[in-house]
């Protein structure tokens, strides 16, 4: 005979033990997000306020195209390869040399720029990031859904960067800049749902740490590069 109050109190015991993994899951991810951050940050103030970086940087491109390639191969592999981003301690130190090169590529970038504009950016993004991560938090919108829509977005987008390059308009680079922060800020929120699991349609697996703090590491970094770019061109 099936007893009620037994199922209850098995459901809510297992219930339980799924939130308590997942939250402990989330705190991770953001611990190991902040590091990243962390260094970014270091690496983009390096780069900015130390004149014999910048010269060097300036003068030696092929730093930054080495830093671009690993950034480039250790993502692959991070993605496609489950086996090395679940197993430690490989995992971490794969996400932390890619954390390092994509500090070095936006520092190369951010030494283009004015030290106020590359505040100012940082500020905005800062911003911009908690107030997107608090949305996606408190909103009952699943956001975990629009994976293939935003995937289409990110493929247009691509193409209308080309077609900026190519043209090599002020106005042109601030709308292409403005439509890929807007782009970006949605995928915060659809990685953060993705992250937080519960009543969305669809959640990353607890073991997927690394994974979800790189998403959520690309889509500040990106939000970080086309707000610097908007700043940048509004003041040309």
């Amino acid at each position: 005979m099936y007893d009620q109050e037994a199922g209850e109190q098995f459901f809510n015991e297992d219930s339980f033990q799924e939130k308590a993994v997942r939250l402990g899951f989330i705190r991770k991810v953001y611990a190991i997000l902040s590091v990243q951050i962390g260094i970014t940050a270091a690496l983009i103030a390096l780069f900015v306020y130390v004149d014999p970086v910048k010269e060097y940087s300036r003068d030696n491109p092929w730093m930054w195209i080495l830093a671009f390639v690993m950034t480039f191969v250790i993502i692959i592999v991070l993605a496609c390869c489950p086996d090395f981003r679940r197993r430690s301690p490989i995992n971490m130190i794969l996400l932390m040399t890619f954390t390092g090169c994509e500090g070095i590529l936006l520092g190369a970038v951010s030494s283009h720029y004015e030290k106020d504009e590359v505040l100012m950016a940082v500020g905005i993004t800062a911003v911009v990031s908690i107030a997107l991560t608090v949305f996606a938090f408190q909103t009952k919108w699943d956001f975990t859904m629009m994976g293939g829509l935003l995937f289409v977005f990110v493929i247009v987008l691509f193409c209308f960067g080309l077609l900026c390059a190519i043209i090599q308009s002020r106005w042109l680079s601030l709308v292409y800049s403005s439509i890929g922060a807007l782009l970006f800020s949605a995928y915060l929120v659809f990685d953060t749902q993705l992250m937080l699991g519960g009543k969305h349609k669809y959640s990353l697996s607890p073991e997927e740490y690394i994974f979800a703090a790189l998403n959520l590491y690309l889509d500040i970094v990106n939000l970080f590069l086309f707000i610097l770019s908007i700043i940048g061109s509004s003041r040309d």
